[in-house]
């Protein structure tokens, strides 16, 4: 019996001497030395007593030791569970609890931070830095480059990754094998990469667009990496004349795009702009286009369903959508109250079904019950429309309808009114509690650099193009809005703020 993934992925370079990653200051690793060390890193984990199907809890900073760990643990047929390296010790507790992790890595500076709840979790403790040394590094430096690699099946559970926890406690989505391999095939055929690739890569890795989707495609076509620890302008603008692609989320876009350095003889040697898990402004997509003579792809994905749709990598890659369903995955428009199939056009729930979606939440199978339907569609909480030439428009999320006087409101046709408006960068629609209405609409609105919005022109402007109800009955102007590490709007938090607005 075979490892489908590591075979899939990793299996294929064993030996092999090109180049894997590019590392600052010139450093490079080729494939042969990643997989010598993984090996390594599976035996020790291996020595520790974990069995296939345990869980292995990463907390450490990105770097090529951290990918590493991930290969070790498909080979060793481990459960590979990456932790943001923002959360604080009571969050780590949590996922420790929750996961029932048989090992804990962190950065050394965290681990008396650590240690008590590892130990409370009966899970054991070890450090791995970002250059290599560390407790677990000690360790695996004692096995040899070598590990028979442990059969595993397609169903087999590869990954546990947990939500950004926005509406209650965090859930853990169960990524099988398949569920990993199948989307990378596909995203490495509609994308076309091939061995000559070179993907810049500033995302971070506890996170499905850095981990598996970047990372996955790579390894399958056989590519390099340019492997930055996290986004610089100057260090992005140094390595795009050796990258032939890059990935990355709008904030990268926008601020490359601010510097005068970024232009059309910078990115030449470039093949294709990638960007999702956030929406991309239309403006962008102008700008970008004018600026470099590049057109960036946008698609869409999920924690739960790795990526769902694209847009096409030859046609029009059309701003405000994200394309396609990839192949062999099937996306619906249904109604959120009683599921049934809206027709094309209109407003509703977005539900996928594939070999990408997910086998369900980790120790919650009433919540699996509530999203993941008997007939394996999942519902995804995302709203969208289908137009007429079967291009995919995401509307917002389901928790984020407004509903105001008993009518829904959109955030995002009130959104793109908003950043088309003289004087916005961008801006930022929610609901807050009204006495009379139940919710009413707020815009939260960011200046363009320099500009200073006039606000009673706005609302004398966009009143021409919206039905009362929909119009903000408040515009306040932040210097940002809040974001999470992958770019999002977190809506929440200006619920929360202003919650009182209309008391």
């Amino acid at each position: 019996m075979a490892n489908p993934l590591y075979d899939g992925l990793f299996g294929q370079h064993v030996g092999r001497d090109t180049v894997f990653l590019h590392l600052p200051d010139e450093r490079t690793l080729t494939y042969a030395a990643f997989l010598d060390m993984a090996a390594q890193y599976a035996a020790a984990l291996t020595d520790m007593g974990l069995a296939p199907g345990d869980r292995v809890a990463v907390q450490i900073a990105k770097s090529p030791h951290a990918l590493v760990i991930y290969a070790a643990c498909a080979q060793a047929g481990l459960v590979f569970l990456p932790l943001n390296t923002a959360y604080t010790a009571d969050e780590v507790a949590y996922f420790l609890e929750n996961s029932g992790a048989r090992v804990v890595l962190v950065d050394s500076g965290k681990r008396d931070a650590i240690l008590p709840i590892a130990d409370r979790c009966r899970a054991q403790l070890e450090t791995l830095d970002a250059d290599g040394t560390g407790s677990f590094a000690t360790k695996a430096a004692g096995f040899p480059p070598h590990y028979d690699t442990v059969p595993r099946s397609e169903d087999d559970l590869a990954a546990l990754l947990y939500t950004s926890g926005t509406t209650g406690r965090s859930k853990g989505a169960m990524l099988s094998q398949k569920n990993l391999l199948s989307n990378a095939r596909a995203l490495q055929s509609e994308w076309r990469f091939t061995a000559q690739d070179v993907l810049l890569h500033a995302l971070p890795i506890f996170h499905t667009h850095g981990l598996f989707v970047a990372t996955n495609i790579t390894l399958l076509a056989g590519g390099q990496m340019i492997f930055l620890p996290k986004f610089s302008v100057d260090q992005m603008i140094d390595a795009l004349p050796r990258a032939t692609t890059m990935m990355g989320v709008p904030t990268f876009y926008t601020r490359l795009l601010a510097d005068n350095r970024f232009d059309a003889a910078l990115t030449r040697h470039m093949r294709l702009f990638i960007s999702g898990s956030a929406p991309l402004l239309a403006e962008t997509h102008v700008q970008f286009e004018r600026q470099t003579g590049h057109r960036i792809l946008e698609r869409y994905g999920m924690t739960e369903t790795n990526m769902i749709t694209s847009n096409p990598y030859d046609g029009e890659r059309r701003a405000g959508t994200v394309g396609f369903p990839l192949p062999d995955v099937e996306v619906k428009i249904t109604d959120s109250t009683t599921g049934a199939t809206l027709p094309r056009g209109a407003i509703g729930e977005i539900e996928v079904r594939g070999p990408n979606v997910f086998q369900g939440y980790w120790q919650m199978p009433d919540k699996t019950a509530e999203e993941l339907r008997p007939d394996g569609f999942f519902i995804t909480g995302d709203l969208g429309q289908i137009d007429a030439d079967g291009y995919l428009s995401i509307v917002g999320r389901n928790k984020d309808l407004i509903i105001s006087g008993g009518y829904n409101i959109y955030p995002k046709e009130i959104e793109l009114l908003l950043d088309a408006e003289a004087g916005i960068l961008e801006s930022a629609v929610i609901g807050v509690p009204h006495p009379d209405f139940g919710e009413s609409v707020v815009g939260v609105l960011v200046a363009a650099p320099g500009q200073t919005p006039d606000l009673d022109a706005i609302r004398s402007s966009i009143g021409t193009s919206l039905a009362r109800f929909k119009q903000p009955q408040k515009l306040v102007v932040l210097p940002e809005l809040p974001r999470n590490t992958m770019g999002k709007v977190q809506k929440k938090a200006l619920r929360e703020q202003f919650a009182d607005v209309f008391a």
